[in-house]
């Protein structure tokens, strides 16, 4: 006897769900998921029901983050690290312990903060599964005969107790290694233009882009989405031109939030400078130059990419001889430690660069040798030179009978 089967929709993940004509949807009477064949669309190979079960509840997952309003690059990487731990148990979720998992992470070789991270994405996709919101639980047992359960827990997960997590090799640039390293740059270009050869524009571009990171302590991503309209003139420094304020249009979201912006206010104009010389004289050669806004662009006419960022910083960097650890967000914090180093209001420093706390900002900073001293020379001479009146000296200090 030939039976009915109906299609129902195709879920993100791409498969099919077969159902049987008693069963549309795949809800039984019960109102539970019934029990189905998958496959995948066009009529290729069957998957297997737990491979099917694990795409839909990824998808659904998906889903629910995206809802919260969570950038596409949170969602795919949490889907991605929820991959590999599968990978690495050699099981599906139903069948997680907490031993698998705290075996995953003690064996890696990974960073604090990326330790955490990847935790937080495991917890979190089963903590959607096991939501009795979303009957994952009864599906998997009708499906697969399991559950799945939450394997981290209190006891297994690094806590988070410092304000900064990176890697200790992640610091500011001393002025000297920094000078070394625009100087790497400016040669790089005087290199390639010299000789007529092939990439001195680019050479020139990253040259600029560089400075303008540090000039006005960006984000990456802050850098490579800038456009040309995003710098203007400031009231109060009229002498700055049109790069008075550049305006941060994609600063860091909050979780689920868009992207933040800010104004940040020139404080270095020979960075304006080389960003004037860049946009008038080198951007102006690009093929695309007049249809992209993108400050920043490649020869084909497109948007630098963060990756391409990186590359870029470190060729200049090994050509300066600096360590390896160094990385372009190095030039953010060595932003704010060098304007606290100059005596520039912490405050302004944390509005410039978009930190909601000082406490940020303060992790970023890295004082140098000769600024403490500095600091430390002036209190002294506040002291020296200013000595508190009698009435205003600590109790027992001086003479008189109330010392004795």
């Amino acid at each position: 006897m030939c039976h009915l089967v109906m299609l129902h929709r195709m879920p993100p993940c791409g498969v099919w769900c077969l159902t049987g004509a008693g069963r549309p949807g795949g809800v039984d009477g019960s109102g539970r998921m019934g029990s189905t064949a998958l496959m995948l669309a066009g009529g290729a190979t069957p998957l297997r029901v737990e491979q099917g079960l694990f795409e839909e509840m990824l998808a659904g997952w998906d889903r629910q983050q995206r809802s919260r309003r969570l950038s596409e690059g949170i969602v795919t990487g949490r889907a991605r690290v929820v991959r590999r731990f599968t990978a690495y148990s050699g099981s599906w979720p139903w069948a997680w312990t907490p031993g698998m998992f705290e075996a995953w992470v003690a064996e890696s070789g990974w960073a604090y903060s990326t330790v955490r991270g990847y935790q937080g994405a495991v917890a979190g996709f089963l903590d959607y599964a096991c939501d009795s919101r979303y009957g994952w639980a009864e599906v998997c047992r009708d499906r697969v005969g399991a559950v799945p359960v939450q394997v981290c827990h209190r006891d297994n997960l690094a806590v988070h107790v410092a304000d900064y997590e990176g890697r200790a090799d992640r610091r500011p640039l001393s002025r000297t290694e920094l000078q070394a390293f625009f100087d790497a740059a400016d040669e790089r270009v005087e290199r390639l233009s010299g000789g007529g050869r092939k990439g001195w524009l680019t050479a020139f571009r990253d040259s600029a882009l560089f400075k303008v990171v540090y000039g006005w302590g960006l984000r990456r991503r802050e850098a490579a989405m800038l456009e040309v309209e995003d710098f203007t003139a400031n009231p109060a420094a009229p002498e700055l031109g049109r790069f008075g304020t550049v305006a941060v249009r994609y600063g860091k979201a909050m979780r689920g939030s868009p992207p933040r912006r800010r104004s940040v206010a020139t404080v270095m104009p020979w960075a304006a400078e080389a960003l004037q010389q860049y946009l008038t004289e080198v951007r102006p050669r690009y093929p695309a130059a007049g249809s992209c806004l993108a400050v920043w662009m490649t020869e084909r006419g497109q948007r630098i990419s963060a990756r391409s960022m990186d590359e870029r910083f470190a060729t200049i960097r090994a050509a300066a001889g600096l360590p390896a650890g160094l990385s372009i967000h190095c030039l953010r914090h060595s932003y704010v430690s060098h304007l606290i180093e100059d005596g520039v209001d912490p405050l302004f420093v944390q509005q410039q660069v978009g930190h909601s706390w000082a406490s940020t900002t303060a992790v970023y900073t890295s004082v140098g040798t000769d600024a403490k001293n500095r600091m430390l020379r002036a209190a002294l001479a506040r002291a020296f030179d200013n000595p508190p009146a009698a009435s205003s000296r600590p109790p027992g200090h001086g003479g008189g009978e109330e010392a004795r």
